[in-house]
């Protein structure tokens, strides 16, 4: 009798966190490794936020807080719903958890039944499809190619839902490809839901204020307010506030559904880090000055990453809206061989090849339900992205 859940083996480990992982133990063996893989912001945590934790450990703000999250970061949450979004919510219809990913975790367990249908956009972010398995539902994937720019149509989502549907996951900017739905493209999706009431929406906003070109952002319970009572609309300060390692993700919804999400993480996880709570507030309440700085910021590293890819043999990039991704196309790679005599079959072979031959380490577009394609993660310096499209140029030419 085996030991280990018959769930465990529905489900694989990330693999954007075990590139990352591969390019660790290759630069601790010396080798001149490049990592492209890791999805977060390069640089620091601004000086307020982390003054704000600094002060809240030497007030002794350090002991168990509510469940899902302490009154003053909810009354922050509100407000900024209000003030980004024109979405009006109370603090009862606030939850806060330890990261996004909890988040996306508490509302499938308190909400899925065997057999039920999540419907996700491909290419994902690689743990959508996992968390519905866990929760005992059944990923239900729409292939959204680089023909519609890595966007579902709504012709595409109407075709997915059936009566078994209870939720579709939307991300705008999206993780792994950067694009973004405008109120327009959004309209679209939100007239389909409306004509299937049973069909629940959980929209990840994490890189709501990383877009470019003055794309203005939007999401669902915005565009179509008729969709507000069947919304949770998530979000968290890990992107936009150089906040990863904090761990606060953060989502509003119908009162009902937030009290199941937070009988959940009370006999998981119960609180998030209290500390980080108190950042939390600082965050969203504090000076958001070096949120436009930082878009300019990316926006170079995306039209930099964009032209060098697509100098690259065999390769297309397109360009994206937003987040700090970029989703190249592989295809004239498809059936070629390395310098080094590895066959490229694949867009995994591909980023396994790159990572041997160059040092360069990406994510390949399987993990992400979309082929051939692999992730860039332009979240590091010019100078490193120069020198790994450089690499990566060099690898394509060698492609025989």
């Amino acid at each position: 009798m085996a030991f280990l859940s018959d769930t465990l083996a529905r489900v694989k480990p990330s693999p954007t966190i075990a590139v990352t992982n591969k390019a660790r133990e290759l630069k601790a063996e010396g080798r001149d490794v490049i990592g492209l893989g890791a999805g977060e912001p390069d640089f620091d945590t601004p000086e307020n936020i982390k003054e704000a934790g600094a002060r809240a450990i030497a007030e002794g703000k350090t002991k168990y807080t509510a469940v899902d999250g302490i009154p003053e970061l909810k009354q922050a949450i509100c407000a900024k719903f209000k003030r980004d979004n024109g979405l009006d919510y109370t603090p009862a219809q606030v939850t806060v958890s330890g990261g996004g990913k909890q988040v996306l975790y508490n509302a499938f367990v308190a909400t899925l039944n065997p057999g039920d249908e999540v419907i996700i956009p491909a290419p994902y972010w690689v743990s959508y499809p996992d968390m519905v398995l866990l929760a005992g539902g059944e990923p239900v994937t729409v292939e959204a190619g680089i023909e519609t720019n890595f966007k579902m149509t709504p012709e595409a989502l109407e075709a997915a839902i059936t009566p078994k549907t209870k939720w579709l996951i939307f991300n705008s900017p999206s993780n792994p490809t950067g694009a973004a739905y405008s109120a327009d493209e959004l309209k679209g999706l939100t007239d389909v839901l409306l004509r299937h009431p049973h069909v629940w929406i959980l929209t990840d906003d994490m890189y709501e204020h990383l877009v470019f070109d003055n794309f203005v952002f939007a999401t669902p319970a915005q565009v179509e307010p008729e969709l507000y009572d069947r919304t949770l609309t998530m979000n968290g300060v890990s992107k936009a506030y150089s906040m990863t390692g904090w761990r606060i993700g953060y989502a509003a919804g119908p009162e009902h559904l937030i009290a199941a999400m937070r009988k959940v993480q009370s006999q998981s996880t119960s609180n998030p880090c209290s500390i980080s709570q108190w950042a939390a507030v600082e965050a969203l309440e504090g000076t958001q000055n070096f949120i436009r700085p930082n878009q300019a910021l990316f926006k170079g590293r995306r039209d930099l990453v964009v032209e060098g890819l697509n100098a690259c043999p065999g390769i297309t990039c397109p360009t994206p809206e937003g987040a700090f991704y970029v989703y190249p196309s592989v295809a004239g790679c498809i059936g070629k061989t390395s310098k080094g005599g590895a066959e490229i079959t694949d867009d995994e072979a591909f980023a396994s090849a790159l990572l041997e031959e160059e040092g360069v380490a990406v994510v390949f577009g399987a993990a992400f339900g979309l082929s051939p394609h692999f992730r860039v993660s332009y979240a590091t310096s010019d100078e490193a992205l120069t020198e790994a499209c450089a690499r990566i140029k060099r690898f394509c030419e060698g492609l025989s």
